[in-house]
């Protein structure tokens, strides 16, 4: 047994939380345990996650989403303003933004996602967890990335998806305001870094750092890629609905 299967749930989200730098009050762990019960509750009904053994929804869920938070901060403190724009592209069941947002509620939120069964539960989290400042949008990401309402509005855009850096980035970064971030959240493997320089040339962003880590008290690695948009993205990109992951920008 892995050490945090064995650790007992509040112990596991409070120290996992506190190992970036963060500490839950007591209402915000209750958030999050709500937010869990959520979870599995639709997740019967509707698949949201394959992760379904609490422990396992508090560190690859909910502590993972907050290893972000470092980041985040740092931005904040760069930019000396704490009331900063976020969205989260391709959200599926709210991570990383939910548990972003309950850790730090001062944070303006959009949660991005193409499945209106997905919009349905986290209208329902939002509501249940009395979250302010946050809404879900059910569109693709090639639309909104063209809306005006989104474009270039968002001090940092975020993802936690499957897709390729070169797919990721023409997603996300057009949400981004010239000098905000985009933080790729990925896996163990970051070989892909190595397949972005025509996508980050064409797009206006550079990669600032990347952050490898192991979640708290287990041998997961992962990878939080930081990209810093430099310019504006033309207005060709991202291209029509289908045509990124078709075809990325390699």
């Amino acid at each position: 047994m892995t050490l945090y299967q064995g650790m007992e749930k509040t112990e596991l989200l409070l120290k996992g939380a506190g190992k970036f730098g963060i500490s839950l009050t007591q209402n915000q762990e209750g958030k999050f345990f709500k937010y869990m019960e959520l979870l599995k509750e639709w997740n019967s009904k509707v698949n949201l996650t394959s992760i379904e053994e609490d422990n396992d929804i508090i560190l690859k869920h909910f502590i993972d989403s907050l290893s972000i938070m470092p980041c985040i901060k740092t931005y904040i403190d760069s930019i000396k303003n704490k009331n900063i724009s976020l969205i989260d592209v391709g959200t599926g069941a709210g991570f990383p933004g939910i548990p972003v947002k309950i850790a730090y509620n001062e944070i303006n939120m959009v949660l991005l996602d193409s499945l209106s069964k997905r919009i349905k539960f986290l209208n329902e989290v939002i509501s249940q967890l009395g979250l302010e400042g946050i809404k879900s949008v059910h569109s693709r990401a090639e639309d909104s990335g063209m809306n005006v309402e989104y474009r270039e509005k968002f001090d940092i855009s975020v993802a936690r998806a499957v897709s390729s850096l070169p797919v990721l980035l023409e997603y996300c970064l057009p949400f981004v305001k010239v000098e905000g971030l985009f933080i790729a959240m990925k896996g163990s493997d970051a070989t892909e870094i190595d397949t972005c320089k025509n996508a980050l040339d064409i797009l206006g962003g550079k990669i600032e750092e990347v952050i490898n880590f192991q979640l708290p008290f287990s041998d997961i690695k992962r990878n939080i890629i930081i990209i810093k948009k430099f310019r504006h993205t033309s207005s060709k990109y991202p291209r029509k609905a289908g045509k990124p992951s078709k075809e990325p920008l390699l």
